[in-house]
């Protein structure tokens, strides 16, 4: 069974299984644009921040994030609250990545982008060689929208295509045409140095000539970084319902497999190598951001439902927008459910974190770095018994998933927590 993950570019979930300059995977050596001394000590300032935009024209099916379709009249006073609990909680700092995401942060309107970065810009100084992306949707994007995001300092966009079929975008809710992925390509190609798209395989009703469509029709626009996620049915989400109540049925494991199998052949074919359980780029062009997320770095979270992981404490805000207005507006902070972890059991969440890195795996000096454990006492015996079963490899310097280990990586992750 294919490994399935709703969304890895963002840091919207408290959970440490959800989790976007210079080319840090040259083979064999150390990753140095994300670890820094001041990076790894728990008491240091974060240096990637994540801001959530909830609004949606409607919200999909198979969505379990904070979004919210109908409440646009809110925008302009969530911007205000947003600007004030950013400048409540931080003083003005240098960070390495920041990232916008929603909900539709394009569903904003060109003169409330302006606003949005401008609340960013006096908050973040985006270090040398940074990275700074924001989430768009076909159907919300247009040339002027495109044209402020650039001239506001974003240097990276990540386009929600999903799918070229239009069979598979009805059955997920998505509300843009094939077309129109086409046409934001063509505006954002010529204003980002880095972009990239979101493909979700595994839908009802799809085939492995359809996925392979999606594929080729992808790769034709010329993207430097695809993100691949397997169709998850999330608790509570209409898609799950309909799946409960047999509307729609989910696709065999076979099936499964076989589309994810094709996704990295066909894009290694490519160029664009796997380097994460769900992301592939071209040299040079890996999500900064979420290498922090995989490296379990600290990180900042502002906006509705946004999580955040400061001082070793995982804490996220409440995702309901007019709690977090009345919160914001009378002075309070908006942050709902908090976590502690103890040393071992960060430890183990980042070498969790870690092994979905394809080609770095758990590189053994960053992880004791990091976390101050030796990986071989920690969890030795368990990467052990996967290596025996082929699935993991041990060249005594980092531990990586195999060919079969990426397609069981529930299996070994869940094996260490």
């Amino acid at each position: 069974m294919p490994v399935v993950v709703a969304h890895a570019d963002d840091g919207r979930r408290i959970d440490s299984q959800s989790q976007n300059s210079r080319n840090p995977f040259y083979r064999g050596r150390r990753l140095i644009t994300i670890i820094t001394s001041d990076d790894v000590k728990l008491g240091d300032h974060p240096k990637h921040v994540y801001i959530h935009i909830p609004f949606c024209y409607h919200k999909c099916g198979y969505c379990d994030f904070a979004s919210l379709a109908g409440v646009d009249h809110l925008a302009d006073r969530y911007l205000t609250a947003l600007d004030r609990e950013i400048s409540t909680s931080v003083e003005r700092r240098s960070v390495s990545t920041i990232f916008v995401g929603g909900g539709t942060p394009t569903r904003l309107s060109a003169i409330q982008l302006e606003r949005l970065l401008d609340v960013i810009r006096r908050a973040f100084d985006l270090a040398s060689g940074g990275e700074f992306t924001v989430e768009a949707n076909p159907g919300t994007l247009d040339r002027e929208k495109v044209e402020v995001l650039a001239a506001g300092g974003v240097n990276r966009i990540s386009l929600g295509a999903q799918s070229f079929q239009k069979s598979s975008l009805k059955v997920l809710e998505r509300d843009h045409e094939p077309d129109e992925v086409i046409r934001a390509v063509e505006w954002i190609a010529p204003r980002f140095p880095r972009w990239s798209i979101d493909l979700i395989f595994g839908v009802p009703g799809s085939t492995l000539s359809m996925w392979t469509d999606d594929l080729d029709r992808t790769l034709a626009l010329g993207p430097s970084h695809l993100s691949c996620y397997g169709l998850v049915y999330e608790k509570g989400t209409p898609l799950w319902k309909s799946r409960r109540e047999g509307l729609v049925s989910e696709l065999n494991e076979d099936l499964e497999r076989a589309m994810y199998e094709t996704t990295i052949d066909r894009l290694a074919e490519a160029g664009l190598e796997m380097y994460e359980i769900s992301n592939y780029a071209r040299q040079g062009h890996e999500s900064l951001h979420n290498l922090a997320y995989w490296a379990n770095a600290s990180y900042y979270g502002f906006g509705v439902g946004a999580a955040r992981y400061v001082n070793g404490v995982r804490s996220v805000n409440t995702r309901d927008i007019m709690a977090y207005l009345n919160r914001i507006e009378a002075g309070g902070d908006a942050t709902g459910p908090s976590e502690t972890l103890d040393a071992e059991s960060r430890a183990r969440e980042t070498a969790v974190l870690m092994l979905r890195r394809i080609k770095l795996g758990i590189d053994r000096a960053e992880f004791a770095l990091r976390t101050g454990f030796d990986l071989d006492r920690l969890v030795g015996s368990k990467f052990e018994k996967h290596r025996r079963n082929r699935l993991v490899d041990d060249d005594g310097l980092r531990v990586r998933l195999t060919r079969e280990g990426i397609f069981l990586a529930d299996t070994v992750l869940a094996d260490i927590v």
